[in-house]
């Protein structure tokens, strides 16, 4: 019981608790709306493989590409204290280069689709170095630093392809943009969870994740300790570089195109608010993946949602940010105190009368 006292007073409500709360109450209002929105079905698509299909299909496997940039996204928010807002424009970039390869023959084998996607990683680490070395070597705010591949990242992905949207027809594109033959689930869902793998075990084989946190904490205390934190800020630039280009080659792989103005157009905005969703702090510091994955199946859930209530696209992004606002404000550090101390007392007024019961 003193435990749990303490926890209330120095803590309050812990990190994972809004996403999951969010996620659990569009949940219930989409079971009360309609109980077969989450419904699953299993039909054959244009190839004549079994696929499964519905509403909750339909959100994970369209949150893909966010939860991969929330991974890389949360990693540069822990250490820098601020937010890419370039990622849009940099994996516009990357499917570019993916595209601009894969055209460089008329065979697209294995091996082409191997190669355009480790170039595609090559050219968004280098971006991704570009904005690293401005934050962490010039001190420039993050959001600022970034301004400028988000205000010209969309024309060099333009000009890599010289102006055109190729299309790149392929057997493996496809499945890598929907459904492998023989595997029901989409192929993008697979991805993400192999991205979570992958960082579970380069946080569980490396020291990356507490000397993340502690450059975002305490830089100069970090620095002390024998923490490179101009490094580390840059290496979590780097990281989110691969995000944005994996990001990158599953919506090139979806359309079957480059499309530099649409590919993932304003999706800065909703991997900064799936970081937030997902109880990270925004200024640095301790920092949940995991609560940034749910946070982005929160923001898509909440899209397939209002789609569902007939939402003009028009009002859908109003709609968004009055839930998201509310989302943020519930589990910003006041709310969070407040309640903390709220459920302290409740807890003390209530033993105080178990005790004079028992008396």
């Amino acid at each position: 019981m003193a435990n749990s006292k303490k926890k209330f007073l120095s803590g309050g409500l812990g990190q994972l608790t809004i996403p999951v709360v969010a996620i659990v109450l569009l949940v219930i209002f989409n079971l009360i709306r309609d109980p077969s929105f989450f419904g699953v079905g299993i039909l054959h698509n244009n190839d004549g493989n079994i696929v499964l299909s519905g509403n909750l299909i339909t959100i994970i496997n369209g949150a893909s590409e966010l939860a991969i940039l929330a991974m890389g996204m949360t990693l540069v928010t822990a250490a820098c204290g601020g937010q890419d807002i370039s990622v849009g424009a940099a994996a516009a970039i990357a499917g570019s280069v993916f595209v601009k390869i894969l055209k460089s023959s008329p065979q697209i084998g294995g091996g082409k689709v191997l190669l355009a996607f480790i170039c595609a990683c090559i050219v968004a680490m280098i971006f991704g170095s570009f904005n690293g070395t401005l934050v962490a070597i010039f001190k420039i705010q993050p959001m600022i630093a970034t301004l400028i591949l988000y205000t010209c990242g969309r024309s060099i992905a333009y000009w890599i392809n010289g102006g055109a949207t190729p299309t790149v027809n392929s057997p493996i594109i496809t499945a890598i943009g929907s459904f492998i033959p023989g595997i029901p689930v989409p192929t993008p869902v697979l991805i993400v969870i192999a991205m979570a793998i992958v960082f579970k075990l380069l946080f569980k084989f490396t020291s990356l994740e507490l000397f993340t946190q502690s450059v975002g904490i305490n830089g100069s205390a970090a620095r002390l300790n024998g923490i490179n934190s101009t490094f580390i800020k840059l290496l979590t630039f780097i990281i989110l570089g691969v995000c944005v280009a994996v990001a990158g080659s599953i919506g090139v792989s979806r359309l079957g195109l480059i499309n530099h103005e649409t590919l993932l157009l304003d999706v800065e905005m909703d991997t900064i608010l799936a970081v937030a969703i997902g109880g990270n702090n925004l200024g640095g510091g301790k920092f949940k993946i995991g609560g940034s994955i749910i946070g982005a199946y929160v923001i898509q859930t909440l899209t397939i949602t209002l789609y569902a209530m007939k939402v003009s696209s028009t009002d859908v992004k109003a709609y968004k940010a009055i839930v998201i606002i509310l989302l943020v404000v519930i589990g910003s550090p006041v709310v969070k105190q407040k309640f903390g101390k709220f459920m302290s007392k409740f807890l003390e007024n209530r033993s105080g009368k178990v005790m004079k019961g028992a008396a």
